[in-house]
C-alpha cells in the first residue's frame, strides 16, 4: 500500500523496475528501524558494565560505586541475540550506533535499574532461563515503548514509525521468543516478498481494468474526486479477487477495510466496503472468481 501510494502520486509513470526498487527501499527501511530498536535494548542491558566502570574510576568512589550488579550484562538471552551471525552481520552492515541513541540508552538503564523488577532480578542467584527473557522484555514493552519522548526520537530518525510500530513490536516478542532464528539478511520472507511483488506489479499493470470496475459502482462520482489512498485499496482488493487464488474474499475484503479506516478517511471504511462487496458479488455471479484452498 505504502509503495503504491508513492509510485500512484509522483509525476510521470513508474517502470516496473523502479517500482519494485521502491517496495525493496520500504522494506530495507523497516529493517533499519527493527536492528536500531535492537541495538538500544541490548545497548540498555549491557550498560550496567559501562555503569561498573565509569562509577569505580570516580576520584573517590563509595562503596555503592564499587559495588554495582552487572548480572544483567550478562543475560543468558541478551548474548543469543548479541552472538546471532545474522545480528552481527547486519550490526556491521547498517551501524545503528551511528543513528545517536546513547542518551536514551543512558536514561533507559537509570529507569531499569530503579524499577522493582530489576531490583528482584539481580537478587536472583543463578540464571533462570524465564526470568532472564522477563527482564529483558521488559526494558522494550514497559520502558522503551510506553516512553512518548523516546518514540518521539525514534520518529525523528525513521519517519515511518507509526506505520510500522505495530509491526515492530510483534517482530521483537518473536525475536525475544526464538532469538536464533531471525535472519536480518533476509527480513521478509521469500513467500512473503513474491507476494508483495506479484501484488505490487498486478496493480500496477491492471490499473485501467481495476478502474472500470470501481467506475461502474460510483455512481456518477467522478473517481478524480475519490481518495487516492481509497482508489489504491480497492485495486488492491479487486486484483486479489481476479489473480491470487489462495486469499479467500472475505479475508481481502476485511483486510482493505481496516487499512482503509486506519489510514484514509473516516468514511473510507464503509465506502471500501460497499464498493470491494459490489465487485465480489458481481464477480461470482459472473463466474469469475476462481478460488483454491491454499492447502491444495
Amino acid at each position: 500500500m505504502q509503495t503504491l501510494y508513492t509510485c500512484f502520486t509522483r509525476e510521470g509513470d513508474i517502470t516496473k523496475e523502479e517500482a519494485i526498487r521502491t517496495l525493496d527501499k520500504h522494506i530495507d527501511q523497516s529493517r533499519q528501524l527493527f536492528v536500531f530498536l535492537i541495538y538500544i535494548l541490548t545497548e540498555t542491558a549491557r550498560y550496567a558494565e559501562t555503569d561498573a566502570r565509569q562509577r569505580a574510576s570516580k576520584h573517590l568512589p563509595t562503596a555503592a560505586d564499587l559495588s554495582v550488579n552487572t548480572k544483567i550484562a550478562g543475560n543468558l538471552l541478551l548474548w543469543q541475540l548479541l552472538e546471532q551471525p545474522s545480528f552481527v552481520k547486519v550490526m556491521a552492515e547498517i551501524k545503528p550506533e551511528l543513528l545517536g541513541g546513547e542518551e536514551w540508552i543512558k536514561k533507559l538503564y537509570a529507569e531499569l535499574v530503579n524499577s522493582d523488577l530489576y531490583k528482584e532480578y539481580i537478587q536472583i542467584e543463578g540464571r533462570e532461563k524465564k526470568k532472564e527473557k522477563e527482564i529483558i522484555e521488559f526494558i522494550f514493552t514497559d520502558l522503551m515503548l510506553p516512553n512518548e519522548d523516546f518514540i518521539s526520537s525514534v520518529e525523528e530518525r525513521f519517519l515511518h514509525w507509526e506505520d510500522d510500530a505495530d509491526m515492530m513490536n510483534l517482530l521483537m516478542l518473536n525475536l525475544l521468543q526464538k532469538p536464533q532464528s531471525g535472519d536480518f539478511q533476509q527480513f521478509v520472507g521469500n513467500d512473503k516478498l513474491k507476494f508483495a511483488k506479484d501484488l505490487l506489479l498486478s496493480v500496477i499493470e491492471k490499473e485501467e481494468v481495476c478502474n472500470d470496475y470501481i467506475k461502474d459502482k460510483l455512481q456518477n462520482w467522478d473517481p478524480e474526486r475519490t481518495a487516492v489512498l481509497d482508489m489504491i485499496l480497492m485495486r488492491m482488493g479487486i486484483c486479489e479477487f481476479l489473480f491470487f487464488e489462495t486469499i479467500p474474499p472475505k479475508v481481502t475484503i476485511n483486510e482493505y477495510i481496516d487499512l482503509a479506516k486506519d489510514y484514509s478517511t473516516p468514511q473510507s471504511g464503509h465506502f471500501v466496503n460497499g464498493i470491494l462487496d459490489s465487485i465480489h458479488k458481481d464477480l461470482a455471479t459472473q463466474n469469475k472468481l476462481h478460488k483454491v484452498s491454499f492447502k491444495k
